[in-house]
This record gives C-alpha cells, sequence and structure tokens, in this order.
C-alpha cells in the first residue's frame, strides 16, 4: 500500500467527512487516487460521503440580481477569507459584477472576464484592482441566469456575519411566489444535483450503477438479486440527487413534483450554489 501523509488525509477527511483512520486507509488502498479514495469510503459504508464528497474550503459569497419575476442571475464569487468576505468592498464587487450578468447574458467564465464593465474596464481589471486591494486571490467561480416563466430566488446565510454563501434559483412555468420560495428553500437545504432523471448525464449514472452493483457483491447477495437491488439502489439515488424526486421537507410523505403539481405549477429549471461546493 501507497504511504500517505497527514495533510491528505486532511484534505479527504474535509471532502468526505469520513472519519481520519478510514480515510487514512482509503487513501493507502487507492495509492494516492482521490476519487477512488471516495468510492472506497462508500464501498465500506461510510455515511452520506456520496452526498459530500465535493466539499471544500472555499470562502466568498453568492451574488443575486432579478429584474422582475422573470429573469434572475446569480454569482458565486470567491476569496480566500472570511474576513475579506464579509468586507463592503467584496461585497460592492460582487454586486456589480452579478448586474453586469443579467445585462450582458455571457456565454461563460471567460468570456465574462474579457467582457467590458461600465465601458471603461474589463470585468478581469475590476478583479485584478480588487485583488490588489484586499491583498487575496478574487475570482469569478461561475454564474448562472435563468429566463422566462416565474423565477423565484433565496438567499440562505449559514452566519449572521458573513454574506449568503448560499443560493437558489427556480424556474415554474406559472407564477406563484410561495411555491417558487418553498422549493428553492427545499433545494438549499437538500442540495439536488439535477432537476430530474432525464437530466442526469449518461456516464454519472452508469458510474453510480458500477459502484453499486460492486457494493453489493462485496455485500455477498445472491447474484440473482444482484441486478434488482442495483436498481433500487439507482433509485434511491435519484430520490436523493434529483429535485422533482426528492420528499419535500415540508412534508415528507410528498416529493417535490406532487407538491408543484398540487399547487398547479411544473418545475422547469433551477440552480444551486454553495460558496466551495461543486
Amino acid at each position: 500500500m501507497a504511504s500517505v501523509n497527514m495533510a491528505d488525509v486532511k484534505r479527504l477527511r474535509e471532502l468526505t467527512a469520513a472519519g481520519m483512520m478510514d480515510c487514512k486507509k482509503a487513501l493507502e488502498e487507492s495509492e494516492g487516487d482521490f476519487d477512488r479514495a471516495v468510492e472506497l469510503l462508500r464501498l465500506k459504508g461510510a455515511k452520506d460521503v456520496g452526498k459530500r464528497e465535493a466539499r471544500t474550503a472555499s470562502n466568498g459569497l453568492v451574488a443575486l440580481k432579478q429584474d422582475g419575476d422573470s429573469t434572475a442571475a446569480l454569482l458565486e464569487l470567491n476569496c480566500e477569507t472570511d474576513f475579506v468576505a464579509k468586507g463592503e468592498r467584496f461585497q460592492e464587487v460582487a454586486a456589480q459584477v452579478v448586474a453586469h450578468v443579467l445585462a450582458t447574458k455571457p456565454a461563460d467564465v471567460p468570456t465574462l472576464l474579457e467582457s467590458q464593465i461600465d465601458g471603461q474596464k474589463t470585468v478581469k481589471e475590476l478583479l485584478d484592482e480588487t485583488n490588489a486591494a484586499l491583498g487575496e486571490k478574487i475570482e469569478v467561480r461561475r454564474f448562472a441566469v435563468l429566463e422566462g416563466g416565474f423565477v423565484g430566488a433565496y438567499m440562505h446565510k449559514s452566519d449572521p456575519q458573513l454574506p449568503p454563501t448560499v443560493g437558489v434559483l427556480v424556474q415554474l412555468d406559472t407564477a406563484n411566489a410561495e411555491v417558487a420560495k418553498d422549493i428553492a428553500q427545499h433545494a438549499a437545504a437538500m442540495a439536488p444535483k439535477y432537476l430530474n432523471a432525464e437530466q442526469v448525464p449518461a456516464d454519472v449514472i452508469d458510474k453510480e450503477r458500477a459502484l453499486f452493483e460492486e457494493m453489493t457483491r462485496e455485500e455477498g447477495k445472491p447474484e440473482a438479486a444482484i441486478a434488482k437491488i442495483v436498481e433500487g439502489r439507482v433509485n434511491g439515488w435519484y430520490k436523493d440527487f434529483t429535485l422533482l424526486q426528492q420528499a419535500f421537507v415540508k412534508d415528507n410523505k410528498k416529493t417535490i413534483e406532487k407538491y408543484a403539481a398540487e399547487n398547479g405549477v411544473t418545475v422547469e429549471a433551477f440552480v444551486r450554489f454553495k460558496v466551495g461546493q461543486a
């Protein structure tokens, strides 16, 4: 087995929330391959590893800009420390950039960085100036714009002294502010990755199916039962990670899809950003 250092163990523990010794053993068995180490921890039953594997130690905020009830933008702006994140200069820059995103709707982050903001400088130049002023690396990690139908938003502060670190947009086909807020708050808490099963990329579900098959075989289940058990676990994965199949946090006897339907709306799209999380 490969030897590992404590820095790598600490990093894997932050990524998965698994125990230190479990992380050390997983890294040794995987010869330092972090993706395989996460899979090994899941195979060994580390609780909720799959739901936390994207956790990082990044700081920053999520900023929101809305234009009426049908258009909104979210932006994740990162920095190195909470001290900078709660500063007025950093938050002003975030507000300026997210407003620019909503106004110009750039295709991607590189396009955003090269675009002119207020006709004076590029976004990249604005961030470089902010870097120099604050003494920390400041960067746009991602952004999203939703247009059409009814777009509701919810912003969450994990610490009252800091700006929002979670932001959610929910797009409905019909205006209903209460339902949009309920679903946005649900998404903030439950962290779905996809809207529905159809939106999960084939390679993602193939990887999960292969992992569940390996897990089932290691449990010693009868060969004839493996396929059925694996499909059951895949369906369970959908219930964990797709918004419409998740159990509604305010009434776990119904799914989000059912809750929306009961209120005469369809959820067409959502975006969820959490600082430092994939």
